[in-house]
């Protein structure tokens, strides 16, 4: 084995949206370390951290028809039945939602739940309330997505939080999406919600922790039904 590819087994690659944070970070480290020695330890280590938090790793993606998968590593912060964002076109009835709250240390790299198509693509600016209150998916800036699929339409909303200040989306509408497919990312600390058919019946609970590309949100083809939970 080569030395370039033992490195790229042992290191997390980091994706190329955070170079230029990471190159930041390491001149502030360094003009610390020049201006107030004592102070430059403290720059090299927010500089790891944002090496860390730009951290993009594979994942093995469930492919079976009718999974929903996580869009976003962290914490489920929500399961239930809510209206969508008006600005996707998913009607006004409550639909089964997943919220997945993403704080400071999780990856931020968001990923398709579902394969299908991409039929709209709506941005609505807003305020940046702190993403795991309930109101934040009503208020805050926001990305959706409606993706299309044999099983109905889903919508993929991408909310900034209280830190986070620049949602990015990587693909656009008409595009075709594979389950698991890198879409977006958002900078430090927010939140992703999964809005599902009427039909669907989430498989996960609050606080657990969920991957993204990973984590099986829903069963829309088998027979899995409804799960409880326990804190222990």
């Amino acid at each position: 084995m080569s030395v370039t590819a033992s490195i790229r087994r042992t290191l997390v690659p980091i994706h190329p949206e955070g170079y230029i944070f990471i190159a930041a970070f390491a001149v502030l480290a360094m003009a610390l370390a020049w201006a107030v020695p004592p102070l430059g330890w403290l720059g090299w280590v927010l500089t790891a951290w944002c090496a860390y938090f730009f951290r993009d790793p594979p994942r093995a993606t469930p492919v079976r028809e009718g999974l929903v998968i996580s869009p976003a590593d962290g914490r489920i912060d929500s399961v239930g039945f809510f209206v969508p964002p008006p600005e996707l076109g998913l009607g006004v009835k409550p639909l089964p939602r997943v919220s997945v709250f993403m704080d400071v240390f999780d990856c931020h790299v968001n990923r398709a739940p579902v394969s299908g198509r991409i039929t709209k693509i709506a941005y609505r600016a807003g305020l940046f309330l702190s993403a795991d209150l309930d109101k934040a998916s009503d208020d805050n800036e926001r990305n959706g997505l409606v993706i299309e699929t044999p099983h109905g339409s889903f919508g993929v909303v991408q909310i900034a939080g209280l830190v986070a200040r620049r949602i990015l989306c990587f693909v656009k509408e008409g595009n075709d999406l594979s389950v698991g497919e890198r879409i977006g990312l958002i900078r430090f600390g927010s939140r992703v919600d999964v809005y599902m058919p009427e039909d669907a019946r989430p498989i996960v609970g609050v606080g657990q922790r969920a991957v993204a590309g990973e984590t099986v949100l829903a069963d829309l083809a088998g027979s899995d039904a409804p799960r409880s939970f326990r804190i222990q």
